[in-house]
């Protein structure tokens, strides 16, 4: 195995190669030239406001989907974690744990990507550190961050906020992620054109910060859509009632669903909002949601009623189902 290829242990040791690693690929990339990357720590300037922080891991696989990569995945992902909670993102920092023998080429490829969505996002990349497994130790490549955002005094979102008798909204088509990297692994001989839903979702979460009825927002990502379903349910102790024929699905994620036996509304997204806004305010919100690139085909879906405690499911022939709560993980490694 040549070591210009792939990754060595070599590469983790401190000296040389990891040098040539982190300069070659970390840094050519992700070089922020008003920090100092050699420091053990930096300084983050902020713009006044509240500080909000958010960390996550990301060990999806294949590395590279239809849609995105683990790269693009883990901006997205912890962008997307701090704009529901009504703050701008400004500084990530990551940490990539890197298993021997990865092809190099990948690697750049993967850190390339997370520095063009990083710039997309607004972002920057404050610091890091590598660390290299030995074979058979990791999934290729796992990436952890952490995020850094400022929010407005003032802006309170949370489940505490939800009241009877708000609406729910969604930005747009639920499970395009899951559905995506199920298809790429082609574990089941089957093969499409669907993409992941990978994106920021600060321009929708953006849009809706300054209306006085916006309660709370949440990114479906594991456990899809019903999960954020039984989140609002348990913390409010009121009944969710969702309309199936509202809930926007392309066409390929409900076929797949269909012939393996999944539901899509436990699939991933990593490209949607959920809202919860007051009855009143819940058109508006949608009129702004429609009028966005992300948003034009996103749904006014259910409302918050009773007080039960259950997810249910208005179904499409007139009917009803509970939703129950997710206890196996229908597609492991998928974030």
């Amino acid at each position: 195995m040549s070591d210009d290829i792939f990754v060595t242990l070599a590469h983790g040791n401190g000296g040389r190669f990891m040098r040539a690693l982190v300069d070659g690929i970390f840094a050519r990339h992700l070089a922020n030239p008003t920090l100092d990357t050699t420091a053990d720590a930096v300084t983050l300037p902020l713009p006044a406001g509240e500080i909000m922080v958010t960390t996550d891991g990301f060990i999806v696989k294949p590395l590279e989907f239809p849609g995105g990569d683990i790269g693009s995945l883990a901006v997205h992902g912890t962008v997307n974690d701090l704009a529901v909670a009504g703050a701008t993102p400004v500084y990530l920092t990551l940490n990539a744990f890197i298993e021997e023998g990865l092809e190099l080429a990948l690697l750049d490829r993967v850190v390339a990507s997370m520095a063009e969505s990083a710039k997309a996002c607004g972002v920057r990349i404050a610091c890091g550190d590598t660390k290299v497994l030995q074979r058979g130790e990791g999934g290729g490549l796992y990436l952890a961050t952490t995020g850094v955002g400022v929010r407005k005094p003032g802006l309170r979102l949370g489940l505490d906020r939800i009241e009877e008798g708000d609406r729910i909204l969604v930005s747009g088509p639920v499970g395009d992620h899951g559905t995506a990297v199920l298809l790429a692994r082609e574990q089941f001989g089957l093969k499409g054109d669907l993409a992941s839903d990978s994106a920021s979702v600060l321009p929708l979460a953006q849009s809706l910060w300054d209306m006085s009825g916006l309660r709370f927002m949440r990114d479906p990502t594991r456990g899809g859509l019903a999960t954020v379903m039984h989140d609002i349910a348990k913390a409010t102790g009121l009944t969710v009632r969702l309309d199936e024929t509202a809930i926007p699905f392309h066409p390929p994620v409900r076929g797949i669903c269909d012939m393996l036996g999944y539901d899509p509304m436990f699939l991933a997204c990593e490209g949607r909002v959920v809202a919860v806004v007051a009855a009143d305010e819940a058109d508006a919100a949608l009129g702004r949601w429609r009028a966005l690139p992300q948003g034009e085909t996103a749904a006014l879906i259910g409302a918050v009623k009773g007080d039960a405690g259950h997810v249910v499911l208005e179904t499409d022939i007139g009917g009803e189902r509970l939703i129950e709560e997710l206890e196996d993980e229908p597609l492991p490694r998928i974030c």
